[in-house]
């Protein structure tokens, strides 16, 4: 009777411990793919800096000036692609339909283990109601913008390049 309840013990014990294993392995975030971040994970140094970066482009349909992105700031190709008069042909456009930029707002960040991006997803804000966008911030490892991207506002995250 005593190997009995021993032997049983036993299996009960390892029972629990692989469970544990399980349960703590489910928890942890994937390292591959595309996962949500809490917003609490992030520095708050890349935040603010993404923050900035994204704005800088979207206050230049307010003011009609743009600095430039400096090769601390962003990739080669986005300083390439990124000019006041591609900006001043998007703002015009918006502002017909959003009226003027206000601010952004941070709702999501996203981590691409497969290329190793940071994509901050803000929500934009304008002084017409109807104005639903969404404004994507990519950071590459070094911190630097390696994309951005506008487009309307949905609740569910797509992955769109």
């Amino acid at each position: 009777m005593k190997k009995i309840i021993i032997i049983l013990s036993l299996i009960l014990l390892a029972g629990c411990k692989s469970t544990t294993i399980k349960t703590t392995r489910a928890t942890e975030p994937e390292k591959k793919g595309l996962n949500k971040l809490a917003l609490s994970a992030i520095d708050n140094v890349q935040k603010a800096r993404a923050y900035e970066l994204g704005k800088r482009i979207l206050m230049t349909c307010n003011t009609s000036k743009f600095k430039p992105f400096s090769t601390d700031e962003a990739t080669q190709s986005i300083i390439n692609n990124i000019t006041l008069e591609k900006l001043s042909k998007t703002c015009n456009r918006y502002r017909q339909y959003y009226g003027d930029f206000k601010d952004i707002e941070l709702t999501e960040i996203y981590k691409d283990y497969d290329d190793a991006t940071t994509i901050f997803r803000y929500k934009a804000l304008y002084t017409k109601e109807v104005a639903n966008k969404e404004l994507r911030v990519y950071m590459n490892e070094e911190n630097k913008v390696s994309g951005i991207k506008s487009m309307d506002w949905e609740t569910t995250f797509e992955r769109k390049k």
